[in-house]
């Protein structure tokens, strides 16, 4: 029976770099879910210890909102970007918010949209509830580290269109 899988050598190799970012979006993706999934569930707050008085400087009257948003945005968008960055899916209806169409892949875009987005949230966030907790700044690392290791060049370069 002939094998069907390309040999090995011609199968592109894929930097560590990657496999990094892949794992910084699970872990971003796995606190999010869990965050989101708690907030949603009790949106008094209370189970995360989080009084609704947090909520005094915002336009929320429940955690609720924000849990559902926690959840999609950075939950279940890095787990889609995780799948784009290892397998490169063929994602012609994202090109649309790729400002990098000509060159990158749009998962690429969406690395940088992910880390820029949850330094948005997290600096929000901080503001709203005028508090800033440990958690808070361990998240604004793993956004840095996200914006930087997508930025590198073996990551980059995996991303070029040929």
């Amino acid at each position: 029976m002939p094998n069907s899988a390309p040999p090995r050598s011609s199968i592109p190799k894929i930097p560590f770099a990657v496999f990094l970012l892949i794992a910084l979006h699970l872990i971003l993706a796995l606190g999010a879910i869990g965050g989101g999934v708690m907030l949603i569930l009790d949106p008094g707050g209370t189970s995360m210890g989080m009084p609704a008085a947090l909520l005094e400087r915002t336009f929320f009257r429940s955690f609720l909102i924000p849990g559902i948003l926690l959840l999609s945005v950075f939950g279940m968008f890095p787990l889609i970007v995780a799948y784009g960055l290892w397998r490169r899916p063929d994602w012609t209806s994202a090109e649309a918010f790729n400002p990098y169409r000509a060159e990158l892949h749009p998962v690429w875009a969406f690395s940088l949209y992910i880390g820029f987005g949850q330094l948005v949230w997290i600096a929000v966030q901080t503001y709203m509830m005028n508090s800033v907790s440990a958690m808070q700044l361990a998240y604004t690392g793993l956004a840095l580290a996200i914006l930087i290791v997508t930025l590198l060049p073996s990551v980059r370069s995996r991303f070029f269109k040929k």
